[in-house]
């Protein structure tokens, strides 16, 4: 279970203390089925296991993982507009009148009414998790506005959750082109074999996307010379974890490598042990990781609610 992307946020051991009562509380915000009229629904799932009787949190040591799970119907507004439409001209055609906005509207409804309990139901789950010990939420998706839904599904389960977004008091994107364009990568970390570059001057101006290139090749350094900064940067962390990270902070395409999968063995243990396994090797490594970004980037943890 292994995280593919992560965004980010912090709080405070003022909020670290009240995360003690996640199970009681996701307990309580249970994703429940769409009902025929609902377009969505948004609630927890348990991460391990199924059924009313599964947790709703996994925790190992100071980590807590949850899962954010949603609902959508799937009616699309071609669908409904085309069937609208074929209402409105058959009005038209047998009783010789136009119809009007008011009339339009309530047609529209009722087909609402009719389509929805019919419409297909599309399944999402998100992971994510708590790091008590350091104040980080970490959800595995690299979609500001995905991270931003499930952080308002936990506030509302918890009644108040005041985790912040990150706000470095170095600038990632002024960091990272100096790591590419001087070498001075801070200990640990290497450069990967992708990077997006821009022209930072105006908001259509020119993008390099490099993918499996040699970021220390001369083309490259064109780019740089000529005013491009970084963007996204791919990245390598003690030769165990590899990532693209961007200039807000959010790091996609995560994966662990050899030297971490190689702990995990071959042991035949049971599905419990096994995620127990993962998850703290995940926690552990990200715990590694963070610590250099506080570093690197002036990441200070919240000291107050």
């Amino acid at each position: 279970m292994f995280f593919r992307n992560l965004t980010l946020f912090r709080f405070s051991p003022a909020v670290a203390e009240d995360l003690k009562r996640l199970e009681e509380a996701l307990g309580e915000h249970r994703l429940r089925p769409c009902g025929p009229l609902e377009m969505s629904t948004r609630g927890f799932v348990p991460p391990v296991g199924r059924g009313d009787d599964a947790p709703m949190t996994h925790g190992v040591n100071a980590c807590t993982l949850i899962t954010v799970g949603g609902e959508e119907k799937l009616l699309p507004s071609a669908v409904v507009n085309d069937e609208l439409q074929r209402k409105v001209q058959k009005i038209a055609e047998e009783e010789g009148r136009k119809v009007g906005g008011r009339e339009r509207k309530r047609l529209k409804e009722d087909l609402l009414t009719e389509l929805l309990p019919r419409a297909f139901v599309r399944s999402s789950r998100m992971s994510a998790y708590v790091d008590r010990k350091n104040g980080w939420l970490v959800l595995d998706t690299s979609s500001r506005k995905s991270a931003e839904n499930a952080l308002t599904q936990v506030r509302e389960a918890l009644g108040s959750f005041p985790a912040v977004p990150l706000a470095p008091e170095e600038g990632p994107r002024v960091l990272m082109t100096d790591w590419l364009t001087n070498g001075n990568l801070p200990g640990g970390l290497a450069l990967g074999d992708e990077c997006e570059l821009r022209d930072p001057a105006t908001a259509t101006g020119a993008i390099a996307r490099c993918r499996r290139q040699d970021l220390e090749a001369e083309e490259v350094k064109e780019h740089l010379r000529n005013g491009k900064q970084v963007f996204q940067l791919g990245l390598v962390f003690d030769d165990r974890i590899s990532f693209v990270l961007g200039e807000d902070l959010v790091v996609r395409k995560l994966k662990f490598l050899d030297a971490v999968l190689d702990e995990l063995g071959d042991s035949q243990q049971d599905a419990a042990a096994e995620m127990d396994a993962r998850f703290a090797l995940l926690t552990l490594e990200l715990e590694r990781l963070l610590v250099k970004w506080e570093e690197w980037f002036g990441l200070p943890r919240p000291t107050s609610s």
